[in-house]
């Protein structure tokens, strides 16, 4: 997709030059951007859902494997791990219509974007943290439990 997007934005522009509309001037090359984003995030919402379900397929599989009986949480830590994904592909996407405006509106626009991203991002970074840490605690605790239940049999052998 990527790919074919790129090759669109070179070739069409050039192509189209300026369209001019009564009372709107546009620059094709905004104009073909513009609608190869819609196109890619259409493409990102349905890869999102893909991921979604292939991210619960893998979490069930690493859970079990670990054994751990509560699924909701580490299935929600791979979740929080794609919004990451797609809050950066969003900031991303978002800075080319950004730059479209002027510069007094531009740059505190470009900075608030920036900011309001980092600090959804570092929220979900703290929540899977806090996820992380219950099931390495989780799994400890049940170590340290079978540790202890052969230490009582060694005594009790004794």
């Amino acid at each position: 997709m990527a790919v074919i997007f790129y090759l669109v934005n070179i070739f069409v522009p050039p192509l189209m030059g300026d369209i001019t509309l009564p009372g709107i001037n546009l620059n094709a090359g905004t104009l073909v951007g513009t609608i190869a984003l819609i196109f890619t995030a259409i493409f990102l919402i349905r890869a999102l859902a893909d991921g979604l379900v292939l991210s619960d397929i893998l979490t069930d599989i690493f859970v079990k494997r670990l054994g751990i009986k509560e699924e909701r949480s580490p299935r929600r830590a791979a979740r929080d791990a794609i919004y990451i994904i797609v809050i950066i592909l969003v900031t991303t996407a978002l800075y080319p219509l950004i730059n479209t405006l002027e510069q007094n509106i531009r740059e505190p626009l470009s900075t608030a974007t920036t900011y309001v991203a980092l600090g959804m991002i570092l929220v979900l970074i703290y929540d899977i943290g806090r996820i992380l840490y219950r099931i390495v605690e989780r799994k400890a605790e049940s170590v340290a439990d079978s540790l202890a239940k052969m230490a009582d049999r060694r005594k009790n052998r004794e």
